[in-house]
């Protein structure tokens, strides 16, 4: 199973170079998991060649050991034409192709220690004794790393609530959001609880987190998670849109709101490289993201801060977004997500005023994200004022 897992994620990721390369078109697709299986190590071409059985087949293996390096771009990034066209107004083709080199590569495992039970380094060594390596996350406090993939979900240190599974990029967005005990904080885009569980630990368990989601069987997945965590001031709350009933009654009441918006998944490819073969709906995207947006606005309270986020890498869901936001709310100001981060002893390199984190510069997801502090006295919904 590993090895049939091992093979059709590694079509997904080089599904172009290996075509381009073997001279077979890209949806022949026993070719290509042949191809793949053959560029490894612990490939046995005898096997392979009888599976395929033709000598048609056997000069398209022999073939692997032609280069894509005169390839087109797109082909050599493995990318659609469109995407690689897309990114290209975002990056240099040096910087693209560093950047899906590093997406080609199978993402490892990240842990997030929950400091209301444990200390990261005792994690660590209880995880080296069980013959479980680990090595420090670069920048989450928080964090440990795994670069092999035997589960952890049976050990009795998972079932206490000790730590969970968080990409690092994802911890990282916790402490942007950087959420004060006794404070009232919403998730609005709780989905199964992952930043939910880190938020209440940043909040000691004090004050109000409130996590939603439209989707109530994802949300249902919070309550045992939050449990097992210690967590006390956490409540989830399933809603029906933006207009929903439990987020009008609360009007004009969170210092905080992370707003986790559903995106691309461009930013995931290590972990989903099926995600780049997919049509993607900008526009649909988009007008989701800018109506949370908009409807966050009316939850704040004066001096109070958005935090937005995508596991995204494309511009169009990331800084166009927060630039329009801005364009059309000039009682909202852009703090530097550097400064917020270097307050917590925090510094990953390349990030100004807004997060910007990849595999190749950081050896994190992709992810964006963006502090949005409201600097007017007052909150006006309408007639209203809060």
């Amino acid at each position: 199973r590993g090895i049939v897992a091992e093979s059709v994620y590694g079509v997904l990721r080089q599904r172009r170079s290996l075509a381009w390369r073997m001279g077979v078109g890209e949806k022949q697709w026993n070719m290509l998991v042949a191809g793949f299986m053959l560029d490894q190590d612990w490939a046995d071409k005898t096997f392979v060649l009888k599976w395929l059985g033709n000598q048609g087949a056997a000069q398209a293996l022999d073939d692997l050991a032609r280069s894509a390096d005169d390839a087109p771009l797109a082909v050599r990034v493995n990318l659609p034409d469109v995407l690689a066209e897309r990114l290209l107004q975002a990056y240099s083709e040096e910087q693209l192709l560093a950047l899906c080199t590093a997406m080609n590569q199978p993402a490892p495992v990240d842990i997030r220690v929950n400091t209301l039970k444990a200390e990261r380094g005792d994690i660590q060594h209880m995880l080296n004794d069980l013959g479980l390596a680990t090595e420090l996350t670069p920048y989450a406090p928080n964090g440990l790393r795994r670069h092999d993939r035997r589960p952890l979900f049976s050990l009795p240190a998972f079932k206490e609530g000790l730590f969970e599974v968080q990409d690092e990029a994802s911890q990282l967005v916790g402490h942007l959001v950087a959420p004060k005990p006794g404070e009232r904080v919403l998730d609005l885009c709780a989905g199964a609880g992952g930043k939910t569980l880190q938020l209440g630990a940043l909040m000691q368990s004090k004050g109000s987190l409130m996590a939603t989601d439209i989707s109530a069987h994802r949300l249902e997945k919070l309550t045992p998670r939050m449990r097992r965590a210690g967590l006390s001031n956490v409540r989830p709350v399933a809603i029906t849109g933006m207009t929903d009933a439990h987020l009008k009654r609360n009007k004009g009441m969170f210092d905080r709101i992370l707003i986790d918006a559903p995106c691309s998944g461009t930013g995931t490819w290590r972990r989903n490289p099926d995600l780049k073969w997919r049509v993607l709906d900008l526009e649909e995207l988009n007008a989701t993201q800018g109506a949370l947006l908009e409807g966050a606005v009316r939850l704040l309270k004066p001096q109070g801060r958005l935090i937005y986020a995508t596991c995204s890498i494309l511009p169009e869901e990331n800084e166009c977004i927060i630039e329009q936001f801005l364009a059309h709310h000039p009682d909202f100001q852009l703090l530097s997500a550097a400064d917020i981060l270097a307050e917590q002893g925090i510094t990953p390199p390349h990030v100004g005023d807004m997060l910007k984190l990849d595999p190749a510069q950081h050896g994190t997801d992709g992810f964006f994200a963006a502090v949005l502090q409201r600097v007017a006295a007052t909150v006006e919904a309408g007639n209203d004022v809060v």
